[in-house]
């Protein structure tokens, strides 16, 4: 029998009357010490038939079909049944880690929280255990990090803490969803070989739902391709790879940002620059606060970027890269010289410096904390339209759907919620509302970080193409090389705060100068 067995999934949602098919008679099986992949696009089913799986879905969600877990049907099973099971014998790590974690309690708290109720672990015990948690997924330092907050971590340290949380309980079941999405290549290395490893010692069933094939390469015993609500191929991973059957996994499998952005123009103009930029967050203490240490997040960084011109920023979770960006951009305080645009900046007021917001745009990593939950889609993208009082004689209606068209989005989805679209489609959102004001100046923190491998093709595509276009300047930031050589002209890399080698993005790749580097490119393959 099947650890977990999935027969003739069916799931809808009910809205305004009308029933919506998500999933469309999926089946498939996880068995004990086995890897099973559900790979396809952004909204073809894939989180919706994993939450299934515990009846993780909204009271609008109607089920129908199998799903048993060890012999139990889950489906309609009682309360009881399913809080035993949820996170004890079926463990999840969610795709975003932010609105995973609770923002109101401390790291340990929520570890703890976690072997308190499924294992009745606590005190030294609990923290012994914790520690060993952090530090199997990779957090270092550990035992300084057990008093932060979510939003004091990285996005790949926050999600280094769901992995944690997930194997507390050394579940049968492990049901990860993207869970190496915003991490590191070195990180995410790491983290497979964690899974490969309890996946034997614990004969833990592994259901890995993911768009980055590659890692599917790596780690998958079983393949199920899904597009819309239906597994279209399934097979063992060898077999899928090299010969597969369906057109939607051929096209899949040659989904892979390729190419070079194209060359800076010769009398480009210097867009913005830094020198000797210092970001030291300071480490207090005591009744009176007293500053007794300091964080370096970034310690002496030196960049310029031209007009039409992408640097990209690469290196481990914690490296400082979004620190440097942030800093750039006057989010954040730092030492040293800012330039935009041929001014000094980085002693401007609050409000000097508005005028500039619309020129300067940035792209969150995590697109479901970035827009609000309480505005449509044509809202969040209209919104800067609105603020930089930017009127062009058309509605904002037509404004927003020609550039939610542009990033591959459907215009009739403008007036609804972010979280009526998947992760990909809401990134796409954030995109769309960077671009609208058609600005200078682009950070991109891990764009495509949750889009499927043929939405990433097209992002890639239309960031040159709209680089291209309108003499837009990137600081491009992300751990996904392949995706930095496809958009970047220079790259910075960056290790605990410092610059550790600069430079033409082809020299680089192909002749590393430091060993960090060289390790960072072993990674990726």
């Amino acid at each position: 029998m099947a650890l977990l067995q999935v027969k003739d999934l069916h799931v809808g949602f009910r809205q305004d009357g009308q029933l919506t098919e998500a999933v469309k008679g999926v089946s498939f099986h996880v068995d004990r010490g086995e890897t099973v992949a559900l790979v396809g696009e952004s909204g073809s089913g894939k989180s919706v038939s994993a939450l299934s799986t515990v009846s993780l879905l909204g009271d609008s969600a109607e089920v129908t079909g199998s799903v048993t877990y060890d012999g139990q049907e889950m489906i309609d099973a009682g309360e009881a049944l399913l809080r035993k099971v949820r996170g004890n014998d079926i463990s999840f790590i969610f795709q975003e880690p932010m609105t995973s974690l609770n923002p109101l309690h401390t790291i340990a708290k929520q570890l703890g929280e976690s072997l308190a109720l499924h294992q009745g672990i606590a005190g030294d015990d609990a923290r012994a255990r914790i520690l060993e948690l952090l530090d199997r997924v990779g957090i270092r330092d550990a035992e300084t990090r057990l008093n932060a907050y979510p939003h004091e971590l990285s996005g790949g340290q926050r999600q280094r803490v769901m992995i944690a949380m997930a194997l507390a309980n050394k579940p049968d079941v492990l049901i990860a969803d993207e869970p190496t999405t915003a991490l590191d290549v070195t990180i995410q290395a790491q983290i497979l070989e964690l899974l490969a490893e309890l996946k034997q010692s614990e004969r833990m069933g592994l259901l890995f739902i993911t768009h980055d094939l590659g890692i599917v390469r790596r780690i998958a015993d079983r393949v199920c391709v899904m597009q819309h609500g239906k597994i279209v191929e399934t097979g063992p991973t060898k077999e899928i790879f090299d010969s597969p059957q369906h057109p939607y996994t051929q096209k899949l499998l040659s989904a892979e940002p390729t190419g070079q952005p194209a060359p800076v123009p010769q009398d480009a103009e210097l867009v913005a620059e830094t020198e000797h930029l210092k970001v030291w967050f300071p480490i207090t203490a005591g009744l009176l606060r007293k500053t007794v240490g300091h964080v370096k997040a970034v310690n002496d960084a030196t960049i310029k970027v031209h007009a039409g011109e992408t640097v990209g920023i690469v290196g481990e979770s914690g490296s400082g890269k979004t620190t440097l960006a942030l800093a750039i951009m006057r989010l954040i305080s730092s030492e040293g010289r800012i330039v935009y645009m041929g001014q000094d900046i980085r002693a401007w007021s609050v409000r000097e410096l508005r005028r500039l917001r619309k020129d300067m745009q940035i792209v969150f990593q995590d697109p479901f904390g970035s827009l609000s939950p309480r505005m449509t889609a044509m809202q969040i993208i209209a919104e800067g339209l609105g603020v930089h009082g930017i009127r062009d004689g058309r509605h904002p209606r037509e404004v927003v759907a020609e550039v939610m068209a542009e990033v591959g989005l459907d215009p009739m989805t403008m007036d609804r919620y972010p979280h009526e679209f998947s992760g990909g489609q809401r990134q796409r959102i954030a995109i769309a509302r960077a671009m609208v004001l058609r600005p200078k100046l682009v950070v991109l923190d891990e764009p495509t970080s949750a889009l499927d491998m043929t939405v990433q093709v097209q992002i890639v595509e239309l960031l040159r193409g709209l680089q291209q276009k309108y003499g837009l300047a990137f600081l491009f930031i992300s751990h996904d090389l392949k995706v930095v050589r496809a958009m970047s002209h220079k790259v910075m890399v960056m290790k605990q705060g410092d610059v550790v080698e600069q430079g033409d993005a082809d020299d680089l790749f192909e002749r590393p100068q430091t060993d960090y580097t060289r390790l960072l490119l072993q990674a990726t393959h």
